[in-house]
């Protein structure tokens, strides 16, 4: 039997890092983000429905989507933002159903599943187990504004186009708070997968 863990946060809680642990650990990681951005490539599906809504006035000369100025958009209008999801939504969670087939087929002890929006999506079937990595607002803004450089307004623009973190908290099953060094949330995470290797 294959163990299927949904991994979510905020913008910036650190749940790369948690991905990279679980690599590091030979976990399969199934990363949203990495399907979302492989649907918008030149001739994708995803990539034809946002020319079309969007127009060409978001796509670069070489016809690849403008992600920055498409970005800028849809965290300033949340009413684009939901058109946007409601055509990355349904594609990017058909190559999450396809992943996490393969991974059962052959059967894999625990596969993660990395979805940003997993509480505001309706697949929360799809998961024995939801873990979300957190942080206090404050830190999240600070770390946001310097990896995208960013200024305060648009960071926080960014973190309250999503459910507020303590919801995830509220509805998680386990939760991992990042707010030390990577080696602390490494420890963490490895202290997690024991308990989770306990119990299934």
């Amino acid at each position: 039997m294959t163990f299927v863990l949904g991994l979510t946060g905020g913008i910036a809680t650190g749940k790369s890092a948690a991905d990279a642990f679980f690599k590091s650990k030979e976990i399969p990681v199934i990363d949203s983000d990495v399907i979302a951005h492989n649907i918008l490539n030149v001739g994708q599906p995803g990539w034809k429905k946002v020319k079309e809504h969007f127009g060409s006035a978001y796509l670069n000369p070489d016809q690849t989507v403008n992600r920055r100025k498409l970005g800028q958009l849809v965290f300033a209008h949340p009413e684009q933002l939901k058109i946007l999801n409601n055509i990355t939504h349904p594609l990017v969670y058909q190559e999450i159903q396809k992943g996490i087939s393969y991974n059962r087929e052959h059967r894999i002890p625990v596969v993660v599943v990395d979805v940003p929006l997993l509480f505001e999506s309706s697949h929360k079937k799809y998961y024995d187990s939801i873990l979300v990595i957190a942080l206090p607002e404050k830190l999240q803004v600070e770390r946001l504004m310097k990896r995208n450089n960013l200024t305060k307004r648009q960071a926080l623009a960014r973190i309250h186009s999503q459910m507020p973190l303590s919801e995830k908290v509220a509805k998680a099953d386990y939760v991992v708070a990042n707010t030390g060094t990577i080696e602390e949330l490494r420890d963490k995470l490895e202290l997690l997968l024991k308990k989770i290797e306990r119990e299934t």
